[in-house]
């Protein structure tokens, strides 16, 4: 499985976005997907996970309330909507997938990476 995400881009605090990450391959509704951040200077960071069909969602905490993890596994697709957002969100973003829905929290976990959209909120 290969992933590319796309999405990102600069917004003022209280804007919006989108990420989309979309996979390559078959399997893609055998893995649980998340979405990570690292910010300059940090480590990557767990932000979301979706269970394989959907049903389960976990989020960091400072990102509950503004962010929605979602997925279209007819077009192999895993979604960030990122509402209200704020100088600290952000990072570059990355998505990630690992067979285990509960082990996707550790950056070191995840099985495969896709690349990462740039994410600039301004003040």
């Amino acid at each position: 499985v290969q992933l590319q995400a796309s999405g990102g881009g600069l917004v003022q605090t209280g804007g919006s976005l989108r990420l989309s990450c979309a996979a390559s391959g078959r399997t893609f509704n055998t893995y649980a997907a998340g979405w990570f951040r690292q910010a300059p200077g940090k480590e990557r960071e767990f932000v979301a996970r979706i269970s394989q069909r959907g049903g389960l969602t976990y989020y960091k905490d400072a990102v509950k309330g503004r962010f929605t993890i979602s997925r279209d596994n007819a077009k192999n697709t895993v979604y960030l909507q990122m509402n209200n957002l704020i100088p600290e969100d952000t990072a570059v973003y990355y998505c990630g997938l690992h067979l285990d829905y509960n082990n996707l929290i550790l950056a070191s976990a995840v099985r495969v990476w896709g690349q990462g959209t740039e994410v600039t909120v301004s003040s």
